[in-house]
């Protein structure tokens, strides 16, 4: 009788202690918003990891290919493909002389480009 009272007692507290209170509905929300924050986390972290190995020095506009030219700030698939396509350059500002990158993109890049 008293383990029958006892074990009572004991699944009564993690009845209470449980949260059986919420409705699926809730929990699905709740889940979805954490699967989003880690999400969003992990896609910060990646750009992190990204950004910081492609900081290892200047792209050389004469070498690199357009995925590497694309990541720079500013410049999507097009500009990329124009200035490949425009090769050779003595130096980076050709870019803006001849036309193929806008002054405001050029100042964006200048500092992430080399012209080898």
């Amino acid at each position: 009788m008293t383990r029958t009272m006892l074990l009572s007692l004991g699944l009564l507290f993690l009845v209470g202690c449980s949260s059986a209170n919420r409705s699926p509905d809730a929990i699905r929300q709740q889940t979805a918003n954490a699967t989003a924050t880690a999400a969003r986390d992990a896609k910060a972290v990646a750009q992190g990891v990204v950004q910081g190995l492609k900081e290892k020095g200047p792209i050389d506009i004469n070498k690199a290919s357009e995925d590497d030219l694309a990541s720079l700030p500013g410049i999507d698939h097009a500009t990329a493909h124009r200035i490949v396509a425009g090769r050779p350059y003595r130096d980076s500002a050709e870019l803006e002389k001849r036309h193929i990158v806008s002054k405001s993109e050029y100042d964006r890049i200048a500092d992430h480009i080399t012209a080898h």
